[in-house]
């Protein structure tokens, strides 16, 4: 019996595996900050042009494009991967581990790039299994403001081939290796950034009443901001505020004259999104000028939220569970974590999907953006696999 293209599909990622890890270790080996990933793209072009697969360098930053034809008619999807790593110093202690101290691929950068190479090498040696064409980009700067996704759309990647689909997959180490995981509609939260600073009367600690404290005006402000999801939000929209940063520049028995914050807001609906700003605002100003002092509140408008198409979501998750098993595709939940690829979210139909990267038995559990990530590299060959069969393959 004449295997079916998901089983080829399986096979030839099976088969890479060995290549895959070496890539991969290579990738993390030398991570590279946002808007900094000029030896990374490089890397990754010399690994398409080994293909024989074309491609455009440059693309917003270090961005790289191409497309690849099966030479038939079809539909065209675009497969996603990011590339830069995070400002951490790295603690795995494997023989892998980062060279450039202080920046690693935390976030699993590092696989989602090796997942779409592999990916493309399946699509470009067994054309005859898909149809239609697939866009690929290899995208800098997710970690960063306004996210290279962002700058893609921009510079008009999107102008000439405007794909039926797009697909990114992201490592979960919650998931074991071998599943994945999908959810329709809302699935990932706006994220905006805060940056307050109030300002009051700096003065000598033993005398207060001679200065407008700004420290316990800051307390207030904080303590008054909190309401914003307890007593404004409606309870059937997750809503976070954190404040993580407070910056009070006095004394034991300095009063200093002002004090700096920073924070995020995160939620899942678009439209409270816009009125939680004016919310924060206002409650910054007043809170201030009812003590005398005034507050400047900043916020950095990020990522939207991102949202992953119905239809589009459902044909994948079938996908994964004719490649995986139908018992290895995991329903998400939703998360307030934030991610660039929310803009392509907002102008084609999307799925974000989880490849499951952990397992407990060899103590790969860490969560990402922590110093001790990894994941199993056994997940490298069903991502490979996942993103191959994200083509328009043919079914009969």
């Amino acid at each position: 019996m004449k295997n079916t293209p998901f089983e080829i599909i399986r096979s030839e990622a099976e088969a890479l595996l060995g290549e895959l890890i070496k890539i991969r270790r290579h990738i993390h080996q030398y991570p590279e900050l946002s808007f900094q990933e000029k030896e990374t793209s490089a890397f990754i072009s010399n690994q398409l042009t080994t293909l024989g697969i074309e491609h455009k360098t440059r693309v917003a930053g270090y961005g790289i494009t191409g497309l690849l034809d099966s030479g038939k008619p079809g539909k065209t999807i675009a497969l996603r991967a990011d590339m830069d790593a995070l400002p951490i110093l790295e603690k795995t202690n494997t023989e892998y581990a980062s060279k450039n101290t202080g920046v690693m691929h935390a976030c699993g950068h590092d696989v989602h790039s090796t997942c779409l190479l592999g990916a493309l090498k399946i699509l470009n040696e067994n054309k005859e299994l898909w149809q239609g064409k697939v866009f690929f980009l290899f995208q800098p700067a997710e970690e960063k403001l306004p996210g290279g996704a962002s700058l893609m759309i921009a510079e008009g990647v999107f102008n000439e081939i405007r794909p039926s689909a797009i697909f990114g997959l992201h490592v979960f180490n919650p998931l074991p290796v071998g599943s994945a995981g999908f959810r329709k509609g809302m699935y990932m939260a706006s994220a905006d950034e805060l940056y307050i600073t109030v300002k009051g009367k700096g003065g000598h600690g033993a005398v207060p009443e001679l200065a407008i404290d700004p420290v316990p005006i800051a307390a207030q402000i904080i303590t008054s901001l909190q309401t914003l999801v307890s007593r404004s939000a409606k309870p059937t929209i997750p809503s976070v505020l954190t404040i993580g940063k407070v910056l009070a520049e006095g004394a034991t028995n300095v009063i200093p004259s002002e004090v700096y914050m920073e924070g995020t807001f995160r939620t899942l609906d678009e439209k409270w999104r816009e009125e939680a700003h004016e919310i924060i605002r206002r409650i910054c100003h007043e809170t201030a000028a009812s003590f005398g002092a005034t507050c400047e509140a900043r916020i950095e408008k990020g990522y939207p939220c991102l949202v992953n198409d119905n239809e589009t979501t459902r044909e994948a998750a079938e996908k994964a569970g004719i490649l995986l098993g139908e018992d290895q595709v995991k329903e998400l939940e939703i998360r307030m974590a934030s991610e660039d690829f929310a803009f392509y979210s907002q102008i084609i139909p999307s799925c974000f999907l989880r490849l499951g990267t952990g397992n407990p038995e060899k103590g790969i559990t860490a969560n990402v953006h922590q110093d001790t990530f990894d994941i199993d590299e056994a997940a490298l060959a069903k991502g490979a696999a996942l993103m191959a069969s994200m083509a328009d393959i043919i079914m009969n």
